[in-house]
């Protein structure tokens, strides 16, 4: 098994999420988790008669473990009574994917919750439109899991910057955090001419107009992808990605690493 510890369970939902959509209607309540401003979003949504669940759908917003767990509930849930779907854990929802790395049984896995609350909001009547836009700014990426963050800080990681100009011919990395990284990415096109773009999701959440911007611009785009690791001897020298698509992983050579 890769360092990442993904599955191969974990990689199938992640690939062929189950039950991926929305419900209406007077029998349907929706819980939702997850905050746009911090990380993984998700939307459960349940239709119940004669107190059980006869169909489940999920909308999520975040990394491949985040997809894989919301797809692993519906199919738990799916057909049991709200008593039963109650008992529904984190750590079932784990097991059933055979295993999650620990980072991520705490930061993604929590679909269960969601489900739990669309339970609770069925029960009181509670009614919540959807959390997860069309497009929006949500911000997809978990630097808190990246081996080497802090380490280098200042020495080719940047969180904050005085201006482009010291990214002058530099390959560059920019990873996700919402619309203002598309557009930190580019504008760093006007200062060189090797700037990479780097999200975990397979489609960029953005208006059209910035989507159509980046998709014309000379930045490379490495969609379904998670930057693992920072390395280097004194300063920065490259980075190991994960190819979330394929499960492999693979180095790039860089010169900075921004964080926005």
């Amino acid at each position: 098994m890769k360092s990442t510890q993904y599955s191969k369970k974990v990689m199938e939902h992640f690939r062929n999420p189950r039950n991926v959509g929305t419900l209406e209607g007077d029998d349907v309540a929706v819980g939702r988790v997850g905050n746009p401003v911090c990380g993984d979003l998700m939307d459960i949504y349940i239709r119940v008669k004669d107190d059980k669940i006869v169909d489940i759908k999920f909308k999520t917003f975040g990394c491949g473990s985040a997809i894989a767990t919301s797809s692993m509930v519906t199919e738990l849930a799916k057909g049991k009574t709200l008593d039963e779907a109650m008992k529904i854990t984190r750590q079932n929802v784990a097991d059933e994917l055979e295993g999650l790395p620990p980072i991520k049984m705490h930061c993604s896995n929590l679909a269960a919750d969601a489900l739990h609350e669309a339970i609770n909001n069925y029960r009181t009547g509670t009614k919540i439109e959807s959390v997860i836009p069309a497009t929006g700014t949500c911000k997809v990426s978990q630097p808190t899991d990246i081996i080497g963050l802090n380490q280098f800080i200042d020495k080719g990681v940047y969180r904050t910057y005085d201006n482009l100009d010291e990214f002058q011919g530099k390959r560059v990395l920019v990873v996700e955090n919402g619309e203002k990284s598309i557009q930190l990415a580019l504008d760093l096109t006007e200062k060189t001419g090797r700037v990479i773009f780097i999200t975990p999701l397979k489609t960029i959440l953005a208006e059209q107009d910035l989507k159509s911007k980046l998709k014309i611009s000379d930045v490379k785009v490495l969609r379904q992808s998670a930057l693992l690791e920072i390395s280097g001897t004194n300063t920065l020298e490259k980075v190991r990605v994960h190819d979330l698509s394929e499960d492999e992983e693979y180095e790039l050579f860089v010169d900075a690493v921004i964080l926005p």
